[in-house]
């Protein structure tokens, strides 16, 4: 029974002894001089799946730390970008700023999909951090706080000085959201100075994202506004010939969610009219009469444009497009989306040959048409 009561005892008193221990302190940054880098960030997600904020440079890099050779002024470095207005390459202040500027900066970035050439601009924030000479403020040698890139402003706090500088580099999520389905690049130079030294450093990146948009596959007609129009065959009657025939072309753009990369594209135009059609594969019938006579059917032909090469359909069998990476393209807004996107135009063409009025009931005739994409699973 004493031997359990002083094991209880020795247990709490360990426990004591760990609580009361002091925390140890963070290490001083190392000794560190700037050197350029270059980096390439490749990346690929569906947008049915986010990936949030993309780092291009984690938080606090260090770039350069000297708490000895303070005429370094490593706690005064900056960073700038080639041009203030062009952002090919980052467009940012082109001189640093003495002042703090709290908070991280968007710094301008022109990113190009390399299908359609389609650009757009995004902006990366980033930021900079000075490391102090001690802890006075700080157990971690870090000043609270992170301000523009271009900040060349040097913090103090009590004893301490800045002596050196990390930096970070992000392109937020919703800036991320605004690139639509396709291969989209981007190069970012950064250029690292002091007060009394420029060219200390280059810090350049290299982004390739690949972006598909699988939930986004659409077959989409710009004419209109929903997806199923309605399209008049635009019939003209011949009084000399006593015939009855015509045609028109509806314009269709397939949107492969893959920025028109996909392999090919598999397309299926098929008669969903309740009456069997006719032996063009096509049909519209008088719609007052529930007939299947030839009287009252007009039959008629579908063809499909893709890039210039008329493929006829047939009803239900699929046709599959290839060259989509070559094809024309088309700039639409489709529905839903808050950026346009570029579709391939495949424009299609429907004709009824002339037939004798004479052998056709009058009065107004109708079919239903319905077309089917089918995009290749895997790709990119």
């Amino acid at each position: 029974m004493k031997r359990a009561i002083r094991g209880l005892m020795w247990v709490m008193l360990s426990t004591a002894l760990v609580v009361m221990a002091p925390r140890a302190f963070a290490q001083r940054p190392p000794e560190t001089h700037p050197v350029s880098t270059h980096q390439d960030i490749v990346m690929s997600w569906d947008r049915s799946a986010m990936p949030g904020d993309v780092e291009l440079q984690v938080p606090r890099k260090l770039i350069a730390y000297d708490h000895l050779d303070l005429a370094r002024q490593y706690g005064r470095l900056h960073l700038v970008c080639e041009s203030s207005n062009d952002a090919r390459r980052g467009a940012c202040p082109t001189e640093g700023v003495n002042s703090l500027l709290v908070g991280p900066q968007p710094i301008r970035l022109t990113f190009a999909e390399s299908r359609s050439g389609l650009t757009t601009q995004l902006a990366v924030l980033g930021g900079i951090e000075r490391a102090m000479s001690g802890r006075s403020c700080r157990e971690d040698f870090w000043m609270f706080g992170i301000s523009a890139p271009w900040s060349s402003f040097a913090q103090t706090c009590s004893r301490d000085v800045a002596v050196g500088t990390g930096y970070t580099l992000f392109l937020p999520a919703d800036e991320v959201q605004k690139l639509v389905a396709g291969t989209w690049s981007a190069s970012l130079s950064l250029e690292l100075r002091s007060p009394s030294a420029r060219n200390l450093a280059t810090f350049s990146y290299d982004l390739s994202f690949t972006v598909t948009d699988r939930n986004a596959v659409a077959i989409y007609f710009p004419q209109f506004d929903g997806i199923a129009p309605h399209v008049g065959m635009n019939l003209r009657y011949d009084p000399i010939a006593q015939t009855v025939g015509g045609g028109t072309t509806v314009d269709m753009c397939l949107y492969d969610g893959l920025g028109s990369n996909a392999a090919y594209l598999g397309v299926t135009v098929r008669d969903s009219g309740a009456r069997a059609p006719g032996p063009l594969g096509f049909s519209a019938w008088h719609r007052d009469s529930g007939g299947s006579g030839d009287s009252e059917r007009l039959d008629y032909t579908v063809t499909l444009d893709h890039s210039g090469a008329l493929i006829p359909m047939r009803n239900g069998i699929e046709e599959q497009l290839t060259g989509i990476d070559s094809a024309k393209l088309k700039l639409v807004l489709l529905p839903g989306m808050s950026q346009p996107v570029f579709c391939v135009h495949t424009p299609l063409r429907l004709e009824m040959p002339r037939v004798p009025i004479a052998g056709k009931q009058p009065g107004y005739y109708r079919g239903d048409l319905k077309v089917e994409l089918r995009v290749p699973t895997g790709v990119p």
